[in-house]
């Protein structure tokens, strides 16, 4: 018989957590505080082995029908946002990341007062990357699009057993993607390796092309804090995920040979752009399609409410009109 699984109030951090952890908070805050290209923290060995071991263990299978790339389309990217549903070990750790006690740790850390759990996991959960899914630098949604709520912080759990860096497929943070073409830093995604960065106008991230063997795929849990309100100077107007597309490469010049292989990689590239375009003029359409409905929908009103004041002026006018 198993046994019941805690509640958020039961669930102790002291329990789930490294020990290092909880009793480093301070020194962790001005690491997070000071870090570049922007505010983030990687912990190693963050939660307990026995929970690390069953999340991996029991991983939610690849499903087909969820699997898409980033602009929706069918792919090599599996995400599960029903974390309450993949067994123990995830109602374990759902319960933990919504814990009081966890969110003073996390509010200490990040110095950001507030922070609020996400029970739907928009946009969050697990996520499993297939060789060849990629993810170009890019900036995240920066409102919850059912609460309204701030995105602040994004969470990073990373559930791969086992990853070697020629995988590819390695966390990349950016300072300006557009202008340079080289992160400012490479994260491994080791088993039980937590990343933490605060989402903002200039939190640039993304992964380049993963080149693991057909059996294994890039694994992590997800998680994503929000406030109901922020900073004016970090607020900006509701977007959704702002891509940059990735340079081509800078020693291909005039005059050179490519090979089969650097042909392959600038077609790959150019034809990522495309998809890119094409889902920027995808969202202008539907946003001038709203723009037309809304705007025929003001001229109705504007319309009829021009014809109910003829009519009351024709009203007085025949009222008023003197009887011969």
């Amino acid at each position: 018989m198993s046994t019941p699984v805690k509640t958020n109030q039961q669930i102790s951090p002291n329990s789930l957590i490294n020990s290092i952890v909880m009793g480093s908070v301070d020194e962790l805050h001005q690491q997070f505080s000071e870090a570049l290209p922007f505010r983030h923290l990687i912990i190693d060995d963050f939660l307990d082995p026995q929970l690390i071991q069953s999340l991996a263990a029991n991983f939610p299978a690849f499903d087909e029908a969820k699997a898409s790339d980033e602009s929706g389309k069918p792919g090599q990217k599996c995400v599960h946002e029903e974390v309450k549903a993949l067994g123990e070990g995830y109602c374990r750790l759902d319960a933990l990341v919504q814990n009081e006690e966890f969110l003073n740790v996390i509010n200490t850390i990040t110095g950001i007062d507030g922070l609020i759990y996400d029970p739907l996991y928009y946009g969050g959960g697990t996520h499993e990357n297939r060789g060849g899914q990629e993810l170009d630098p890019h900036i995240d949604f920066n409102y919850h699009p059912v609460t309204n709520h701030h995105r602040r912080l994004n969470l990073i759990l990373f559930l791969n057993e086992e990853w070697r860096e020629d995988w590819g497929g390695l966390l990349e943070l950016y300072a300006e993607p557009d202008k340079e073409g080289h992160p400012a830093k490479t994260i491994t995604p080791r088993l039980n390796r937590l990343v933490m960065f605060v989402t903002t106008e200039h939190s640039w991230h993304g992964f380049r092309r993963i080149n693991a063997s057909a059996d294994s795929s890039r694994k992590s849990f997800a998680l994503y804090y929000y406030t109901v309100d922020r900073p004016v100077a970090e607020t900006a107007p509701r977007h959704s995920t702002v891509y940059v597309e990735r340079h081509l490469p800078s020693d291909i010049i005039a005059g050179q040979v490519l090979t089969e292989a650097r042909l392959n990689e600038v077609q790959r590239l150019l034809h990522r752009r495309d998809q890119h375009i094409k889902r920027l003029y995808s969202d202008i359409q539907g946003l001038m399609s709203e723009l037309d409905i809304h705007t025929q929908s003001w001229t109705m009103r504007q319309a009829r409410r021009a014809v109910n004041l003829i009519a009351r002026c024709r009203k007085l006018l025949t009222f008023d009109r003197p009887k011969k």
